[in-house]
Parts: structure tokens; C-alpha cells; sequence
């Protein structure tokens, strides 16, 4: 996709607008990140789980602030938001085991210790196929690249999403 056709319909958005300074790279990245991040055979909720868990681990604003509201748009409750950002304990937001595995498959992978990621594994490997492994995996790694590079750039959260934010008691 040419970056003058993304930006016809208006802003795409700030991850969409910094790339397209790269128009070589623009097509490509934004095809990896659709793939990596978008919907699949996994419900697009288990997707927001990992994205707003990891973006909130890396400390990323654009993407935990972007992510909230697209959770909460997706059956996530409010608690359960706060789960995932840290601002309240997830272990009693999340009943469903696979969610719990998701989520410590999450804590691990940030955290990167072999030990942690061997038995996060394995909680994960009782509720998902190894595809579905594969998917989540490069759906948090996918999201761990996007959240240093909107923080790297302090790219905007939008005033739309802040205000939403506000809207459900959450801050931006």
C-alpha cells in the first residue's frame, strides 16, 4: 500500500505517518505489523490481551493508552484493563486459565529468563496448538518492537483516545 493512498481517508495514525518518512520500508512494515498484530484464528481478544500486557510491561503510552480502548472494544472489561496495566492484580480479573496462560506467557517473554519463559511454556502449551504458541509469541514480540519504537519517537496518543480514556475512568 503507497503511504498517499493510507493517508486519502485522513490521518493513519502516528505509527503509519513516521514510516512513511521510509518509503522502501513503509509497504513492507506495515504488512508485518498487520500480520503479526490483526485478527487470526486466535480471538481478537486473546491479541489484545498480549498487546495491551506487553505494551504496558515495556512502559509504552501510545500503545497501552491506543491498546485500552481497542481491548475494552473487544470484551475486556474496565478491571480487566487495569489488570493488564498493572494497576490492579490480574490473578483476580482472569478466571479462564488459558487468559492466565497468556498472560504469564507475556510476564515471561519481557522478562526473558529462560527458566521463566521453559514453565510459561508449558502453562501455555495446556490450553493453545503449537501454532496458536507461534501466533501469540510473535504477536508479543511484534508488539515489544512497536512499543520501543513508539517510545523512542514519543509518538501522540490521540485527544479521541485520551477522552475515551477519561470516559471509562482511565488514565492516559
Amino acid at each position: 500500500m503507497a503511504a498517499r493512498a493510507l493517508f486519502a481517508d485522513g490521518d493513519p495514525g502516528p505509527i503509519a505517518a513516521s514510516l512513511a518518512h521510509l518509503p522502501d520500508l513503509f509497504a513492507p512494515a506495515l504488512a508485518f505489523i498487520g500480520a503479526a498484530l490483526a485478527g487470526s484464528w486466535l480471538p481478537t481478544r486473546t491479541k489484545e490481551i498480549v498487546i495491551l500486557r506487553m505494551s504496558a510491561l515495556a512502559g509504552c503510552r501510545y500503545c497501552t493508552a491506543a491498546h485500552s480502548v481497542v481491548a475494552l472494544d473487544n470484551g475486556l472489561t474496565v478491571d480487566q484493563v487495569r489488570g493488564l496495566r498493572g494497576e490492579l492484580p490480574h490473578e483476580l480479573l482472569f478466571v479462564e486459565g488459558s487468559d492466565r496462560a497468556v498472560i504469564c506467557w507475556c510476564d515471561a517473554v519481557h522478562a526473558g529468563s529462560d527458566s521463566d519463559l521453559s514453565a510459561a511454556r508449558a502453562q501455555l502449551g495446556r490450553h493453545y496448538d503449537d501454532a496458536s504458541v507461534v501466533e501469540l509469541t510473535v504477536c508479543a514480540t511484534a508488539t515489544l518492537m512497536l512499543n520501543r519504537y513508539a517510545t523512542s519517537l514519543a509518538l501522540p496518543v490521540s485527544a479521541e483516545t485520551l477522552t475515551r480514556l477519561a470516559a471509562e475512568g482511565l488514565p492516559g
